[in-house]
C-alpha cells in the first residue's frame, strides 16, 4: 500500500485525491521504484481536465519522476535493486512508489540529485527535441520563446544561447523577465503590456525570427506566425491558454512558413533515441551550461494547490513534489 494521487473524474484541481493505493509486485519487463521526487508539468493538467484522455479511470497522473529501484520483474536485466533512475513519458508519477516499464527508465548520474532529475527529464528532453529535432538551431539564429520563465522556457533559453542563438522571450511580469534574462534571453517582452509582434519587429529591425517556440497556444496564435521571417518555422508544443484554433494552410504561403506540432512521446518511444537524448541532456546540465531552476518544492499531498498555481501561471521554473 502506498500513498498516491488518484483521479476518478475529469475536472478542476479538487478532483486530485490523496489516498492509499495498492501496489502489486512488478510485472515482466517492469521495475518498481521508490520515488524521491516527482516532476510537475502542464501536461498533468491536460490529463486531469480530459484534454488528453487518460488510459483509464481512476488513474494516477504525472509523467516525470526520479527515484531508486526497489524491485525488478521477470526478464529485467538492465536495472537492479539500488539503481538511481529517472524517467519521463509514462503516466502514474504522483505516488510514493510505482511500477514502470524499464524502457522508460534512464540511469541517473550520481552528480544529479533526485530533485533535479525529476525536474529536468520531461522538460529537458522536450527542449532537446525542440532544439535538435523540430527546428535545428544554428549559431546566429533569432528565435522567439514564449513563456520564457517557465520550466521548459528557462531550459530552452539557456540551451539555445549555448548554441549561439539570439533569444527573445515573452513573459508576464517583471520578476519573470529577470529570470528569463538570467537564463540568457537577449531581449524580453512583457506580453501583458506590449504587443509582442510589434516588439519582435522592433527588436529584429524588421528581419523577424527563424523559429518561434510556442507552448501557450490560443493567446499567442496567430501572432506567432507574424513573428517569422520567410521560411521560418513555427513549433507549437503546448496549449497553456487553450488549443490554437484551426486555420487555413494558405496563411503560410506568403512567407513559405513551416509549422510543426511535435510531442515528446514519439521521440522517446525508441529506447536508443531516448538514451541519446538523455545523454545530451545530462552532458549540458552536468557541464553547468544549463542550470535546472527548481523554484518550488511541495509535498505530494498538496498536488491540488500545485495545480492551481500552475494554471494561474503563478509559477516559474520547475515545481517538484516530494512523496
Amino acid at each position: 500500500m502506498v500513498k498516491a494521487i488518484r483521479i476518478y473524474e475529469n475536472g478542476g484541481p479538487d478532483v486530485l485525491r490523496y489516498e492509499d493505493m495498492d501496489l502489486p509486485a512488478p510485472g515482466p519487463g517492469e521495475a518498481q521504484i521508490r520515488q524521491h521526487a516527482v516532476g510537475v508539468n502542464f501536461i498533468d493538467v491536460y490529463f486531469r481536465t480530459g484534454l488528453y484522455p487518460p488510459p483509464s479511470q481512476p488513474f494516477t497522473p504525472g509523467n516525470e519522476g526520479a527515484g531508486e529501484v526497489i524491485a525488478v520483474g521477470p526478464g529485467v536485466d538492465t536495472f537492479k535493486v539500488g539503481d538511481r533512475v529517472a524517467y519521463a513519458g509514462t503516466i502514474g508519477a504522483y505516488a510514493e512508489a510505482r511500477n514502470i516499464d524499464v524502457k522508460f527508465l534512464t540511469p541517473l548520474p550520481e552528480s544529479v540529485s533526485y530533485e533535479t532529475g525529476a525536474a529536468m527529464m520531461l522538460k529537458g528532453l522536450t527542449v532537446e527535441y525542440l532544439l535538435f529535432r523540430s527546428y535545428k538551431v544554428q549559431p546566429g539564429d533569432v528565435i522567439l520563446v514564449h513563456a520564457a520563465a517557465g520550466g521548459v522556457g528557462l531550459i530552452l533559453c539557456q540551451w539555445a544561447k549555448k548554441l549561439g542563438a539570439f533569444v527573445i522571450g515573452t513573459v508576464g511580469s517583471e520578476d519573470k523577465a529577470k529570470l528569463a534574462r538570467e537564463a540568457g534571453a537577449d531581449a524580453v517582452i512583457l506580453y501583458r503590456q506590449e504587443d509582442f509582434v510589434a516588439r519582435v519587429k522592433e527588436i529584429t529591425g524588421g528581419a523577424l525570427c527563424h523559429a518561434v517556440y510556442d507552448s501557450v497556444g490560443k493567446d499567442t496564435f496567430p501572432g506567432s506566425l507574424d513573428c517569422l521571417r520567410p521560411f521560418g518555422t513555427f513549433v507549437s508544443f503546448g496549449n497553456a491558454s487553450g488549443p490554437a484554433p484551426p486555420f487555413s494552410l494558405g496563411v503560410l504561403s506568403s512567407k513559405a512558413l513551416f509549422v510543426t506540432r511535435p510531442s515528446l512521446f514519439p521521440f522517446i518511444a525508441d529506447q536508443a533515441r531516448l538514451r541519446e537524448m538523455a545523454a545530451r541532456l545530462f552532458d549540458v546540465v552536468t557541464s553547468g551550461a544549463v542550470k535546472i531552476a527548481i523554484h518550488s518544492t511541495r509535498p505530494l499531498a498538496e498536488a491540488a494547490e500545485v495545480h492551481r498555481a500552475l494554471e494561474a501561471r503563478a509559477t516559474t521554473g520547475a515545481t517538484v513534489m516530494i512523496p
